[in-house]
Order: C-alpha cells, then structure tokens, then sequence
C-alpha cells in the first residue's frame, strides 16, 4: 500500500457562541457543580429523540477508588444534573463509551482497574434510549470493546472498534469487531508504528477512533508517545477484518487523546492537540481526503491548562457535537454548525 505524509494548513479561528445565520455555535459546561472534584474521558452520543447524552469518569482523582462513571442528557437546551451510572468495588472506573447498535440498543462501555495496564472491562446496555440500564456485566480478560473513543458501526450492523494495550513500556493498538449488535468480539492486531517500542521509555499507539473512508475502506486515527509525536493512521480494506501496520501523519500528538468522525459528504473532522507537549491548545481539523488535514477552529488555547480527550459526533442536522475534558474539573459540550466548517 503507497502511503501519503498528510500537511496541514491553517484557516481563520472561529469563535465559539457567535451566531451564524439561523444556527448559534454552543459552547457550554456540562454541569456547573458535582459530587466530585475531578473528571475526565467524556463521550457523547445523539439520542433517538434528538437529545443528546454524555457520560464521562468523576471522582477525587484519576486513579483513586471512588471514580465512577457519570452521565447527563441534554434536553431542551439543558443539561441534567450528573447521575451517577457504574461503581465498582474500591476500584476506579475510566474511559466511558456511549453508543448505538445497529438494532437500536444503546451500549455503555467502560472500564475498571487500578490502572491501564490492570484494566478490565464492563458493559451495561439500554434498550429504551437511556430511560433504564442493564446491571453491569464485566467481559473476559484480554476484551475491552471501544477503549476511549466511539466505534464505527457500519451499515451491515458491523461494530469495529478501536482498542489498545498499555504494557511497560510497550503500547500497541488492536481492532475488536463484532458482528452480533456488541454482544461478542474478535480481536485483530497488534497494529504498532514503525520504529516504536525500542527504547527504554514507553513507546507505541494507544486510543484508536476507526471512520469509514467509503465501502468497506476504514481508517483509524491513533494517539501516539512523545517519540512519535505525530497522530498515526491504518487502514482496513475489507471493513475492518484486517489492517495495514501504522504510519506516521504530519498531525501533532503529545502523548494525548484524539477523535475523528468521518461526514456524510465523505470529509473527515479531526480534534487533537495541535502542540508536542502540554495539552494546549485543542483544536479542529478537516481533511477532503483524509490525509491533509485543515485546521479550521481553536476550542481552547490558554497557556499550561488542559483540554484533552475530544469525542465529537455529527448529529442528525449535520452538526458536530464535541465534548472534551477542561482542566480536569468540568466536561465542556460544543455544538458547531456544519456550514462552518471551511469547504
């Protein structure tokens, strides 16, 4: 497969909560107060009544015992108050993923551990668009499902998603696919970048958000170490059975989350850190071809704060719903019109 180095360019910031036309851009916080001090690692997705729902890890700190997972649902122009969704037992919760199956069963992955490299996984699932929830069922070892960012379901009702490993010193990406609405998985990988993994440092790919490039071609965006310093790409062209190994874009990533959606005019959006250290600024980007990328909107940009781990979907209208953490103590949710992103 002939690889192509993706360049970005620059275009005008927009500026978040001005009008345009009939649409007004959304910049909001999720909550104002909250029975935690910290939070991090929100998801966000579009309910079938056109509300939308996030869900995000709260507690003392990232790590400690009373992280939970928490959610909100946006009606009417309002989020609700936060409510508390999946505790586990003097153990922390991490990295919540909402989303639908194909047959309209709304999934909630997470995971629980006392760290990355200990995680395993839970589920609970919805079959009422989030009025009531499952109990919580904890997978086998070894499958995680979506490890941060939403999955790509396809029209077959095919879910691939994008998971990854966090050994010492060594990350790596896998695919997990399922072809049963969620309820089962098969693992492809590991997918890893050239030259990763061969020093004394942690090395390597984690986080992987898989788009649709167009029939059964996929392509995943990685989050990759300082080493690499560059958001990594792979790509499936049998709707995600296997995979190419990664390589390289000339996208920024300082060792920190990323997520990408593919439009429905075929474009592909990309939020990520545009720096190679700290997570400031957090930015948008959008890609004709998948490769050159366009830097179009700055979400953030204040000096030594953190805004980190996007989700960002597009909505029924078209428009781009963007969730992200800010500062580690709220969940900021974006509504940005799709007339404004650059043609």
């Amino acid at each position: 497969m002939i690889s192509r180095r993706a360049v970005i360019t620059t275009v005008p910031v927009l500026l978040a909560g001005v009008a345009r036309g009939a649409n007004e851009a959304v910049s909001e916080f999720i909550y104002d107060t909250a029975p935690f001090p910290s939070c991090h690692a929100s998801t966000v997705v579009e309910l079938a009544n056109g509300d939308l729902m996030s869900a995000w890890f709260g507690g003392t700190d990232e790590g400690k015992p009373d992280v939970a997972i928490w959610a909100s649902k946006r009606s009417a122009g309002k989020w609700s108050e936060p409510v508390e969704m999946v505790r586990e037992p003097n153990t922390p919760c991490w990295n919540p993923v909402l989303f639908y199956a194909k047959g309209g069963r709304l999934w909630l992955y997470y995971k629980f551990g006392t760290s990355p490299s200990q995680w395993t996984a839970g589920r609970k699932y919805s079959d009422d668009n989030g009025k009531s929830w499952s109990v919580a069922e904890h997978l086998p070892a070894g499958i995680y499902g979506p490890i941060r960012a939403k999955p790509l379901v396809m029209q077959d009702g095919a879910i691939v998603s994008g998971s990854s490993v966090e050994s010492y010193h060594s990350w790596a990406v896998w695919v997990e696919r399922s072809t049963d609405g969620g309820m089962t998985w098969t693992r492809f990988g590991p997918i890893t970048a050239p030259g990763a993994g061969g020093g004394r440092s942690t090395s390597g790919l984690i986080q992987p958000s898989v788009v649709s490039m167009g029939g059964k071609k996929l392509r995943l965006y990685a989050r990759s170490t300082e080493d690499i310093g560059r958001v990594c790409v792979a790509d499936s062209a049998d709707g995600g059975v296997t995979w190419t190994q990664a390589r390289p874009l000339d996208v920024l990533n300082p060792n920190s989350g990323i997520d990408a959606v593919a439009l429905r005019d075929g474009r592909v959006v990309l939020v990520y850190n545009n720096t190679t250290k700290g997570r400031s600024p957090l930015n948008l980007a959008v890609s004709k071809d998948g490769e050159k990328f366009t830097m179009f909107h700055t979400l953030e940009d204040t000096a030594g704060g953190e805004f980190s781990y996007p989700n960002v979907i597009q909505g029924r209208d078209g428009d781009l719903h963007i969730v992200y953490t800010w500062r580690r103590k709220k969940i900021r949710y974006v509504r940005l019109a799709l007339a404004d992103l650059p043609k």
